[in-house]
């Protein structure tokens, strides 16, 4: 697949007041279309002097524009007889729990072993979607979050999914556990999200081009160490609901890019850490999980409520909270 690319391109002095896009891809040498562009700019993977820009920035004689760029994703995902658990299926629509462990669609690392190539092998052809490798996935999961995932088995489909989800008319409900108590058993996090400057893998709130963001949090339970939370995405920003709870200081438990892990547990009563620490040796991820999804079917126009209970991993986890936690 290649390498990722790293490279500095200097504005001759011919240029003046021109689209960073557009030079860009009129530039053979790099080899990228305008399309292509856009997304890696989108991503934060091309600066302007140092600094994030948007697609309609203007370039000027002496401006540094730096460029990561990685090698391109599988142009098409290849069918797998991977075992799904299916919650609802007809044939316009479909909705899978999806385990924790499996990545949504191929990626660069890992182009076999995804839901799109189980989907592809047992739907056949789906909606072509946001891109060539990730057909019929209307919204994502992490790959270590599991639960309810929404696909589209048609381009119509697709669009008005995907419409019903900007208008904010899908209902996404997580069960979270989470690092500590929260001081309201109800409440909603507003705050924007965008990618974290200093870590390409990390989303921040206030971070580059950061989105409008917004989590509703219900407390189901509540141990020694921590809450077990009812989650409500209104909107859908990457990473989302692990962001916005680390931002308020209540990381998801397990969660080792959003301080849930080790960084957390540090700074706790020291008689809760033998617990903590045997927990976290037998669960390998964050304990977030999808559990029920609502939506209007966009072409009978039934509702349609499903849900998941949690995988036993998680399952597992609570319970021995239940026995020893409380």
């Amino acid at each position: 697949m290649g390498e990722t690319r790293e490279v500095t391109v200097t504005v001759p002095e011919s240029v003046a007041n021109e689209r960073v896009d557009r030079f860009l891809a009129e530039m053979a040498e790099l080899n990228l279309t305008r399309n292509r562009i856009q997304r890696l700019i989108a991503k934060g993977l091309i600066t302007v002097n140092g600094q994030a820009v948007p697609k309609r920035h203007e370039v000027v004689a002496g401006d540094v524009i730096a460029l990561v760029i990685p090698p391109p994703p599988p142009r098409e995902a290849l069918p797998e007889d991977i075992p799904l658990d299916v919650v609802y299926e007809d044939e316009h629509l479909a909705v899978i729990n999806k385990p924790a462990g499996m990545i949504s669609h191929p990626a660069l690392g890992h182009h076999e072993g995804t839901l799109v190539n189980a989907l592809v092998h047992r739907y056949g052809t789906l909606a072509a979607g946001s891109a060539e490798d990730r057909p019929g996935i209307v919204h994502r999961l992490d790959r270590d979050t599991s639960g309810l995932l929404m696909v589209a088995r048609n381009d119509e489909v697709y669009l008005k999914l995907q419409k019903r989800l900007q208008a904010r008319e899908i209902h996404r409900e997580y069960i979270a556990l989470v690092c500590g108590h929260l001081k309201e058993e109800e409440g909603t996090i507003e705050a924007s999200i965008g990618r974290s400057l200093g870590e390409r893998t990390k989303m921040a709130v206030d971070g580059i081009r950061a989105r409008e963001a917004v989590t509703h949090y219900r407390l189901k339970d509540r141990f020694r160490s921590y809450d077990l939370l009812e989650v409500r995405l209104e909107t859908g920003r990457t990473h989302q609901i692990r962001v916005h709870l680390a931002h308020v200081g209540h990381p998801v438990f397990g969660d080792p890019l959003y301080g849930g892990r080790e960084s957390w547990h540090r700074g706790m009563f020291a008689p809760e850490r033998p617990l903590s620490k045997r927990l976290l040796e037998t669960f390998h991820r964050q304990a977030l999980h999808a559990f029920r999804l609502g939506f209007e079917h966009p072409v009978t126009g039934e509702e349609v409520r499903v849900e998941a209970p949690v995988p036993e991993d998680f399952a597992t986890l609570l319970a021995t909270l239940d026995r020893e936690g409380r």
